[in-house]
């Protein structure tokens, strides 16, 4: 009796660390995550860090997917589930950065076509923002794609505003997956072609 418990303690232990798939400056990232009810298990695809004027750096933004991709083109044509998690760490960002970096991914990213039918839900996503007011160290910003819902947003753990179309999603993706992103290296290490460090 007491061997089998050892062992079961034993097992328990080893699967215990295997939980976080990757700690990146400080940021422990869960291998698997569930994002809603009914939606399947979505696995961390890539981690990195958003890094400003090389030195500074931003945010850590973990991707993750209903399977591994390493293609940005296959992340944005999937109808599945997927979650972009920001994690803080400046010791501030106010609502007005972080729109203006909203609205500068996007329009580096998409055609004036492709945002003219998504204005007002990138101004519906400001205006929550601006409710907000800011984010400290250490708080995260969550992005669920919820298929046939729309992006959920949640900021600190607080659900926020649930904003409608896949094509929204779509548009947001290209800040961090498009043809311009945010940031080279951070894209690559997302889509789990270049290790961040």
């Amino acid at each position: 009796m007491f061997a089998r418990a050892l062992l079961l303690s034993f097992a328990l232990y080893a699967v215990g660390p295997a939980a976080h798939a990757a700690e990146v400056e400080g940021v422990r990232l869960d291998d698997r995550i569930y994002i809603a009810q009914g939606v399947p298990e979505l696995v961390l695809n890539g981690a990195g860090v958003r890094r400003k004027l090389i030195v500074v750096k931003v945010y850590v933004a973990a991707l993750y997917l209903t399977r591994k991709m390493t293609a940005s083109d296959a992340v944005l044509s999937d109808p599945g589930a997927k979650r972009i998690a920001l994690h803080i760490l400046q010791e501030e960002i106010t609502a007005e950065q972080f729109i203006s970096a909203l609205n500068d991914g996007l329009a580096a990213n998409n055609q004036p076509p492709e945002l003219a039918p998504l204005e007002t839900r990138i101004r519906d996503l400001a205006a929550m923002m601006r409710q907000v007011d800011h984010i400290n160290q250490g708080g995260a910003v969550l992005l669920d794609y919820l298929p046939g819902i729309g992006t959920r947003v949640t900021v600190n753990g607080v659900t926020r505003i649930t904003i409608p179309g896949a094509d929204f999603n779509r548009a947001l993706l290209r800040i961090w997956l498009g043809g311009t992103p945010v940031d080279g290296r951070l894209k690559r290490a997302l889509l789990g072609n270049e290790p961040d460090a």
